[in-house]
């Protein structure tokens, strides 16, 4: 009797037990249950966006050039999933796409959610899924596919792993490539499976990413790549990098962008060397050299200062500020009384100081005028400026006429007459010379030619409203006839009928380890700069090109070679005719 009796306590003591702490769970933890409850029979599922599609134009239709891939995203919950089961699993069929080291996602404790592997193809998240192992679920996701491979990469840029765009389009447009992710919440049986039943049930509908079509012409950028990557091959120069920019003057749009050497956007991650990333026409500022005599040769004639007859004395050489500064060209013509024609034509240094000076209202000294009406030049220029192009770009450097701690300011200005002493894009640079050719306006750079939608291009509509007048007329075709002087002097006579023009740049290269300008014979930077059409009308497109390298001394000649190429190019593509 007396252990029956103890039984008996026995059991109801930890009946009580049972009761107090139901009524723990129940009542007084009741709101905490339900939400583990809640945790582990709730489905939180992303609805993926689909990305937008991107088009280049192939003439006057757009062709897609990047588009998706479905793929998977295999997630486990570790409570579930046999660990052994799932490595022979991973091991069998997607081992190259795993993302996480299995067993460290076995060691974190009460772990019920984990993606392991990423961009599995469809036809083995099939088979994997065949293989029934417990606890295994799938993510669609999209992966981008990029049909040129390298063309155009720089311009394009990539997406990572995470989804998310890089550089390029892909990164500065990400937003409305990438849309809006939805999601579905809903209660889920002991497999994952999502029931309908629960007024807890959430599904917001994904936004797909907008399909978005570039002003770059395939063929044209085609074209552009492999005579870039051409030029390298046959230069003597020593130049291993090359950029190039084709624009329309008249509307800004973007035909080709450029730069080799390039990369396969779908294998970023196997790029050596980050700098492939970079888009050398927007991102990265240089000296440009003595193109930039066309910008003070401009300012001075629409200022009424100087004309291309307008004489000075040369001797070679010109003193600024105690310093220096001579001449390349050491021609016997160039010497004595000559005119801006000569000096434009010959890229005399001593010639565009000259302008610099007559804007100061002083034939002999450079002075603070001077410097105020470049600078004002240079703003309405928007050189040093972001342009707004559609990609990253850099603004670069152009200081002020009386820049705090700036040494030197007269000397500095001189030499920017002359490409040094300021740092330029590529597309700034040709935004400024387009505005000069065009008849005197500036217009905004875009690569954006519009949307598709529902299969047809919606185009933005050009409507000049962001132009303003930087320059007359008159200013402009002057300066045609002075750029298209300068071509003749040193290119092979152009074919009848059409108009070109164009100036070099080589430029030295500040050596930043020895606090100096590489000497005259070493390292340099190429720059060709130049617009053509029909003889008669106003330029039908603009083209820059660059060359460079470590240690090399590049040739504008080289630069100048690759420009002819594309003019030609650019003639058939405008199927422009010829006037006599």
């Amino acid at each position: 009797m007396p252990r029956i009796k103890f039984l008996r306590n026995v059991i109801l003591a930890a009946l009580g037990l049972i009761v107090v702490r139901l009524f723990f769970i129940q009542v007084v933890e009741h709101d905490i249950w339900v939400e583990k409850a809640s945790a582990q029979q709730t489905l939180l599922e992303t609805i993926v966006a689909k990305r937008g599609d991107i088009y280049m134009m192939d003439g006057e239709e757009p062709v897609k050039v990047v588009m998706n891939q479905k793929v998977y995203s295999i997630i486990i919950d570790p409570q579930v999933t046999k660990k052994d089961e799932l490595k022979e699993l991973m091991s069998k069929y997607a081992e190259d796409y795993l993302t996480a080291d299995i067993d460290e996602v076995y060691e974190v404790e009460g772990l019920r959610y984990s993606v392991i592997a990423r961009n599995i193809p469809r036809e083995l998240a099939a088979k994997i899924s065949e293989e029934g192992v417990g606890g295994v679920w799938f993510q669609e996701n999209n992966r981008r596919v990029y049909s040129e491979g390298e063309m155009a990469a720089q311009a394009l840029g990539f997406v990572n792993s995470d989804g998310v765009g890089q550089y390029g389009i892909e990164g500065s447009l990400n937003e409305k490539l990438a849309g809006k992710n939805g999601l579905l919440k809903t209660i889920s049986d002991v497999n994952n499976i999502a029931l309908s039943i629960g007024s807890d049930n959430v599904k917001i509908p994904a936004v797909d990413g907008e399909d978005v079509v570039l002003t770059l012409d395939r063929g044209l950028q085609k074209t552009t790549e492999e005579i870039l990557a051409d030029a390298l091959d046959e230069t003597v120069d020593g130049s291993t990098n090359a950029a190039a920019l084709i624009m329309d003057p008249n509307t800004g749009e973007v035909l080709s962008m450029a730069s080799v050497p390039t990369y396969d956007p779908a294998e970023y991650d196997e790029v050596q060397d980050w700098t492939a990333y970079l888009n050398y026409v927007t991102e990265v500022p240089y000296e440009p050299a003595s193109v930039c005599k066309t910008f003070v040769f401009t300012a001075a004639i629409n200022e009424g200062v100087m004309t291309p007859e307008s004489t000075y004395y040369n001797t070679g050489e010109t003193v600024v500020e105690t310093a220096t500064i001579n001449n390349a060209s050491k021609s016997p013509v160039v010497y004595g009384t000559i005119n801006m024609q000569t000096a434009l034509s010959w890229s005399l240094n001593t010639g565009s100081i000259q302008a610099l000076k007559w804007l100061g209202g002083d034939s002999d000294n450079v002075n603070e005028a001077g410097r105020e009406k470049l600078y004002e030049y240079y703003q309405r220029f928007r050189l040093g400026k972001l342009t707004g192009i559609e990609v990253n770009e850099a603004e670069g450097i152009v200081h002020a006429p009386n820049e705090e701690g700036l040494y030197a300011p007269n000397l500095t200005y001189a030499e920017m007459t002359f490409g040094q002493g300021t740092s330029l894009t590529m597309i700034q640079v040709a935004s400024a010379f387009s505005g000069i050719v065009n008849g005197g306006y500036m217009v905004s750079p875009t690569m954006l030619k519009g949307v598709m939608k529902d299969g047809k291009l919606v185009a933005n509509q050009y409507d000049g409203k962001d132009d303003y007048q930087v320059i007359t007329s008159d200013t402009s075709e002057t300066m045609r006839e002075m750029l298209h002087e300068t071509r003749s002097l040193y290119a092979k006579k152009d074919p009848d009928g059409y108009y070109l023009g164009g100036k070099t740049g080589t430029g030295q290269v500040y050596l930043e380890d020895l606090g100096r300008y590489s000497d005259p014979d070493g390292e340099t930077t190429a720059t060709y700069l130049g617009f053509g059409g029909a003889a008669g009308e106003l330029p039908k497109y603009v083209i820059m090109v660059k060359m460079w390298g470590s240690g090399a001394h590049s040739d504008a000649n080289y630069a100048k070679t690759i420009f002819d190429k594309l003019s030609d190019v650019m003639i058939d593509y405008f199927k422009i005719k010829p006037r006599e």
